[in-house]
Order: structure tokens, then sequence, then C-alpha cells
């Protein structure tokens, strides 16, 4: 059997602190699988700097030709950065492992992702054993996060983030996505092809700050939401049958007491009116907003990343 070629695609945003010891722990892991052949001498890492302030381009560029680096020409998001990186590889490698750069994602665990390859699986994904580490706020944030997504849609795969392995086959079927806002938790699930899991315990951050606060984590779960389902903007279409419903009975009640003369002067005209035209407004928008969410999808064509410069072996 054929020793695959094997990439390692790692996003960076201001990683200066940890990119040393990540290039140092990867390329002894490289060297181990070499040695055992489970991987091919022409493995590499690919580092992909998206747009950071610190020094984290110039230790790229510092490294020796085992690392390929790709600068973007500013801050894409990490996504963006992400499939900048998996699409280089797709025509160099025959899998790609995407992970973090600041070495929460094990990497003891790439023999299981080869082993999972090497018996045919074209995507597996990295998932986390336990959450006991985590505050009480972020474990059940991420639980309510997770069923939100799958709920409206998206077949996601919980407790797993961006530490996966993927096929060339798998990155050819994902780069026929052209979505801009990109969601790739819930893109590729959607690829289908063979796929497996690996359990592993997620570590500390090695060094440096999470590039993941509660304000940038409310944004990505909004993005994922609105990228991947248009059930929000049903949702609002139903809420204005339903107030429009209850504006009816209201209307009926007021006629009612209209009638009986017990009615306040104008009450009536006032509450009918209210209800009514806020209950064909939510209607109109509901029914504008699927047109508009469907639009939304499909007519934006803006490139998600644009690339500097690259260092290449």
């Amino acid at each position: 059997m054929k020793v695959p070629i094997i990439y390692f695609v790692i996003p960076c945003f201001n990683e200066e602190e940890c990119l040393i010891e990540t290039t140092k722990q990867l390329k002894e892991k490289i060297a181990k699988l070499i040695n055992i052949k489970k991987i091919n001498t022409k493995s590499k890492i690919i580092y992909i700097d998206d747009g950071s302030e610190d020094k984290t381009w110039q230790i790229i560029e510092s490294l020796d030709n085992q690392v390929i680096g790709i600068k973007l020409s500013k801050n894409q998001g990490h996504q963006n950065a992400l499939l900048a990186g998996l699409m280089y590889a797709k025509n160099h490698c025959d899998a790609a492992i995407s992970m973090d750069a600041d070495l929460q994602d094990d990497v003891s665990t790439i023999d299981s992702f080869i082993d999972k390859f090497s018996n045919g699986t074209d995507i597996v994904y990295g998932v986390r054993a336990e959450r006991k580490k985590d505050s009480f706020f972020k474990k059940h944030t991420a639980l309510f996060f997770y069923r939100l997504m799958n709920n409206l849609g998206a077949n996601t795969i919980y407790n797993h983030a961006d530490y996966r392995l993927m096929s060339r086959r798998a990155l050819e079927e994902l780069s026929k996505f052209q979505e801009v806002n990109l969601f790739l938790r819930g893109i590729v699930p959607t690829i289908g092809l063979k796929t497996d899991i690996v359990k592993y315990n997620r570590a500390e951050r090695f060094a440096g700050k999470s590039k993941y606060p509660i304000k940038k984590m409310i944004n990505f779960a909004i993005d994922g939401i609105t990228s991947f389902s248009i059930k929000p903007i049903r949702l609002i279409l139903l809420i204005g049958i339903l107030v429009s419903f209850i504006s009816f009975i209201v209307l009926c009640y007021a006629i009612v007491v209209k009638l009986a003369n017990q009615a306040i002067s104008g009450w009536t005209f006032t509450i009918c009116s209210i209800w009514l035209l806020g209950g064909i407004q939510i209607i109109a928008l509901g029914i504008i907003g699927e047109y508009v969410g469907k639009t939304y999808s499909e007519t934006k064509h803006r490139p998600r990343y644009i690339i500097e410069k690259i260092k290449e072996s």
C-alpha cells in the first residue's frame, strides 16, 4: 500500500509564543510516523498567517523546508484561513489534518487519524472526550449551541471543533462549496463519504490568549446559524401568523366590548390597528426574508481570502 503524504494545516493569528513549540512537537511526531512508514517523507506542516500583528510570519519564514507558510493579505477569520491552507494542501497531499496552533489538540491522537484513513475513511473528526476543565457557563453554552445548530438543520458533530483529517477526495468535494460566510463544522458533514471519530482530551493552551473571547464566540455561533439555515426567518413568519391570529381574537373581543357600550372612546380602533398592522408587518417581513435569505446565500461571490505571499520548501 502507498505510504500517504499528510499535510498538517494550522491557521495562526498572533501565535508567536506557540509556534516554536508547536513545530517541535509536530516534527517529532512526523519523524516517528515516517520511521514506522505510516506517512511519507514528503509530509509537511502548513502555517497560515491570518493577518497577525506580532512576529508570527517572521517565525514562519525562519523555519526549515519542512514548513510551508501562507501569508494572507489581512485578517480573514479562522475559517477562511483554514480553508486557504486546505485548498493549498489538496494539490500536494493524500490527506490533510487541520488543527490549532496552541497545542490544545492532542498531537498523540494523530496516529489514530492516520490508522482510520489507511483503512479507507475519508473524514476523521477529533471529538473531545469530556469537558471537565470547562466552566459551567462554557460547557452548557456549547451544549446549547450544538443542539440549536442541529435543530436548525445543520448536521454538526458534538464536541468537535476543527481538529479533523480530510482525504484528498474529501478536500476536492469541499472545494466545490462556494459559501462566502464559512462554517466548516457544518459544511464538512454535508460532504458525506466515509467518516469516523477519534476521541481525545483537549489540553490547555501552551501559551498566549484565546482568540475566541465570548463576543467572537457569539458572532461565530450567529454566522453558523445564519449560513446554514433560514429557519430563523421562517420563525419570524410563524410569529407573524400567530400575532395575526391573536389580533383577530382581540378584534372580536373589541367588537363585543363596543357592542356592549363598554368601550373607551377610540380604544377599539387603536387596539385593532396596532395588533392587526403589527401582525401584517411581521408576516410581510417574514415573506420578504424568505427571498432575501435565499438570495443572500447565492449572490455573494467576494473572495474568501487573498494570499499575499507563500513560503514554500
